[in-house]
């Protein structure tokens, strides 16, 4: 069977890329701090040694619209395009090119119907900052296979907290069930609070910073259960318009387990939202 080798939580903040890339006047004054720990967080994962990352997103209106959006959808093709035209231009994001992992795409298709999810799948999904982000902060070489796991967090309506807490937990499973002798790393990308276009976006500190720092401990601490007693579909629009993204989070926390304390935790505040890294690793921290 399979092996979780590691268990991944982290924002995918669409001009690392261009801050760590920059030089001159136009390097950002915060960029080395945020390159220094991401490059820290970079090692979390080169540690575990995996062979195919999972990697747990969601698509920002590229592919998937108001009119046509799988609440839970999982990519089923040999390769995946990226990034998308307003992404190269907005942000600076290279175009990539992805190979896939078909034989666990079909597995945790089947092993989630069986299981009770609906899963949507697509065999032309073309992926955008929500997985390649994290590629380039986690194994910028881009030279493991994927399997891209996209959820709904922007078109209502959302399924509940709990049902990704459910899917966290299912899609663990699912990988340990796999016939293969790979190590595989599942790695979700989600956000704190957040303001995308309102009048919150560039406030200092971002939206809502009492929400942050209880979210963070909920997640370095493995706290579902108080997350869930806190949480629902109508309290996050209230640390900022965007912050339903947080639910990709509670599916790490799902898969990761409950009460089980991330082994690696760091933040970085920046001028309007507050990134956080997170790492569990099920057979134990690599020395």
């Amino acid at each position: 069977m399979a092996t979780v080798a590691a268990v991944i939580a982290s924002t995918h903040h669409p001009f690392y890329y261009r801050a760590s890339t920059s030089a001159g006047p136009e390097r950002p004054p915060f960029a080395d701090e945020w390159v220094a720990k991401i490059e820290a967080f970079r090692q979390t994962l080169t540690r575990a040694e995996p062979d195919v990352l999972v990697m747990v997103g969601s698509d920002h209106f590229h592919q998937l619209w108001l009119d046509n959006m799988p609440q839970f959808l999982v990519g089923k093709a040999p390769f995946y395009d990226a990034n998308w035209h307003n992404e190269e231009r907005e942000f600076g994001l290279p175009r990539m090119r992805l190979a896939g992992q078909e034989d666990l795409s079909a597995h945790i298709l089947r092993g989630g119907l069986d299981a009770g999810f609906d899963l949507a799948f697509s065999n032309e999904l073309r992926i955008d900052h929500s997985v390649t982000c994290p590629i380039i902060t986690l194994r910028p070489q881009a030279d493991l296979p994927i399997v891209p796991v996209y959820t709904n967090i922007f078109a209502p309506p959302m399924p509940r907290p709990s049902r990704f807490v459910e899917l966290g937990r299912a899609l663990r499973r699912m990988v340990e069930a796999w016939p293969s002798d790979k190590r595989v790393a599942i790695i979700g990308t989600g956000h704190l609070s957040l303001e995308l276009g309102g009048p919150r976006q560039f406030g200092p500190h971002g939206p809502d910073p009492e929400f942050d720092r209880k979210a963070v401990a909920w997640i370095a601490n493995g706290d579902v259960d108080g997350c869930l007693g806190e949480v629902t579909l109508d309290s996050l629009h209230a640390p900022g318009n965007a912050t339903h993204g947080f639910m990709d989070f509670m599916l790490m926390m799902g898969a990761a387990g409950d009460g089980v304390k991330a082994d690696y935790t760091d933040s970085l505040d920046l001028f309007h939202t507050m990134e956080a890294y997170f790492t569990w690793y099920p057979e134990g921290a690599p020395s």
